[in-house]
């Protein structure tokens, strides 16, 4: 998982806001029946869970290739001031 902010962005466009992003580097979940992990950012989840879901159903091979593992996909949450990027995989 990796963190950005664009305090750019963020000073010209956004209001503040108090715990905009609560993930923790180095956190990990663990999807059961492709459902929402306990913890996990409601809104960031929304991005991922249709790649888990693919996933758990035994897809994968996003976009032809696109991951080195095809079981695997790297996928990042919603928000634009500060995108936290999600490396999701089949354990």
């Amino acid at each position: 998982m990796k963190k950005c902010f664009h305090a750019g962005l963020a000073s010209k466009y956004e209001n503040p806001i108090q715990h905009a992003c609560d993930m923790i580097l180095g956190q990990e979940f663990i999807s059961e029946n492709a459902e929402k992990p306990q913890g996990m950012c409601s809104s960031a989840w929304l991005s991922l869970q249709p790649f888990v879901m693919a996933l758990a159903c035994g897809g994968g091979n996003f976009y032809d290739g696109w991951m080195k593992n095809p079981n695997s996909a790297m996928i990042s949450c919603n928000d634009g001031f500060r995108p936290v990027s999600f490396y999701i995989e089949v354990i």
